[in-house]
């Protein structure tokens, strides 16, 4: 069965155009240029179109045609989340404005001392809001794979420098679950998506856009054993350079373990479809979400 597998495509010589693109005008010159290069990708990576178009037909439910030119867009959409992140991280001059929708409850969160969870997924571009992170003033850690090649992390990195937050990268031996434990017991805000597994990780079966679809279960874990305040998070492009970034109220999950996880998973899931029905084009998953090329599980958890 087609699954994600944690890494990201692109090379170092990919990267390095586009910078020196963003060096030399801005980002519009990098839009423009990226237009070709979602083309390329638009007809030749069948695999990842093939479900997105599903996802545009058969979740979406837009016409043909329409899916068609979604599927286009979203690998546009989804290049200038890269080209956008590159801007904020490395502190070019740039051209974006944001608005922010609950960031109320984020200090709201830090002002209690307890620590907390941000949950977010694969739409828009959360990474745009790490400028709003220094005025938090708190330490923030986030959690993802480490699926980037070494020639290009190392490449992105030597252009970025240091990022304003700790990484805690998902590894084979579980070092990540003791410093995720460390940074809760800190009291600190710790960050991660919430919509994508690698297989044999545990999963929660959710209904989700008309069909069931298996979430990760350790973030719910997470929530339900630290029983910390939990905020859903995300941050979507409104307009070539212009960015909605939202927060919904911290909730704590008290109930039994299981109770709690139920609880949670629910919660994010209705948060992240509303938000994908609202920008269906700006939900970068290119693999079979829906497992609709393999037996359907039967399990709730597994």
């Amino acid at each position: 069965m087609p699954a994600w597998e944690g890494k990201s495509k692109g090379t170092p010589l990919g990267y390095r155009i586009f910078i020196n693109l963003l060096r030399a005008g801005g980002v519009y010159p990098a839009y423009a240029l990226l237009r070709v290069v979602s083309f390329y990708y638009f007809l030749f990576s069948r695999q990842s179109s093939k479900y997105s178009y599903r996802y545009f037909r058969h979740r979406m439910h837009f016409g043909r045609w329409r899916s068609i030119r979604a599927v286009y867009r979203n690998y546009y959409l989804f290049g200038q989340t890269i080209i956008d992140k590159v801007v904020v991280m490395a502190d070019m001059p740039s051209p974006f404005t944001f608005e922010f929708d609950g960031e109320s409850h984020l200090r709201e969160m830090i002002a209690e001392g307890q620590g907390g969870i941000m949950l977010s997924a694969h739409a828009g571009n959360w990474e745009v809001a790490g400028h709003l992170f220094k005025r938090l003033q708190t330490a923030i850690h986030i959690v993802m794979f480490d699926g980037e090649h070494e020639r290009i992390k190392a490449y992105m990195e030597s252009v970025t420098g240091q990022r304003n937050v700790n990484i805690i990268v998902i590894k084979n031996d579980l070092s990540h679950i003791y410093a995720i434990n460390d940074a809760l017991s800190k009291k600190e805000l710790v960050c991660m998506h919430a919509d994508r597994f690698v297989e044999g990780n545990k999963t929660v079966r959710m209904p989700f856009l008309g069909g069931d679809a298996d979430f990760p279960a350790g973030p719910f874990l997470l929530a339900a054993t630290f029983k910390v305040p939990v905020s859903v998070v995300f941050a979507f492009k409104e307009g070539p350079t212009h960015y909605h970034l939202s927060a919904t109220p911290a909730r704590r999950y008290n109930g039994r373990r299981q109770e709690g996880v139920n609880e949670a998973v629910q919660d994010f899931v209705q948060a992240l479809e509303a938000k994908v029905r609202q920008y269906p084009e700006q939900w970068f998953n290119y693999y079979d979400f829906w497992q609709e090329d393999g037996p359907k599980k039967t399990a709730a958890t597994h």
